[in-house]
């Protein structure tokens, strides 16, 4: 059984910086695309960013773009989000998610239905 597992959320004044941890076990991450989404009071849940198995190479939602960081470090099977220059609509419950296909072709396109075992979330609140 997959479980991911995040940690490091916290409150941060505006403009500061933040990372998140995903930890996972059960499933080696080597061969599976990783993502990060996002959920903020009474709206849905929204894709972030993610890293590619193969390379490492990433994609993020345009309003996060140049600001957060997705790396991995498969021998921990750990994923990171660094978040800089954060603003109070960053607020949100930050989830951890692992691919749900091995070897899977890129798409920087991805959506929730590419992923399939999430973590429990970290809250992450940006005051003004």
């Amino acid at each position: 059984q997959v479980q991911l597992v995040e940690s490091g959320g916290g409150l941060v004044q505006a403009g500061g910086s933040l990372r998140v941890s995903c930890a996972v076990s059960g499933r080696t991450i080597r061969w599976y695309d990783m993502g990060w989404f996002r959920q903020a009071p009474g709206k849905e849940r929204e894709f972030v960013g993610q890293i590619s198995w193969s390379d490492g190479k990433t994609s993020y939602a345009d309003s996060v773009k140049g600001r957060f960081t997705i790396s991995r470090d498969n021998a921990k099977n750990m994923v990171y989000l660094q978040m800089n220059s954060l603003k109070p609509e960053d607020t949100a419950v930050y989830y951890c998610a692992a691919g749900g296909v091995p070897f899977r072709q890129w798409s920087a396109q991805s959506t929730e239905r590419d992923f399939d075992s999430w973590g429990q979330g970290t809250q992450v609140t940006v005051s003004s």
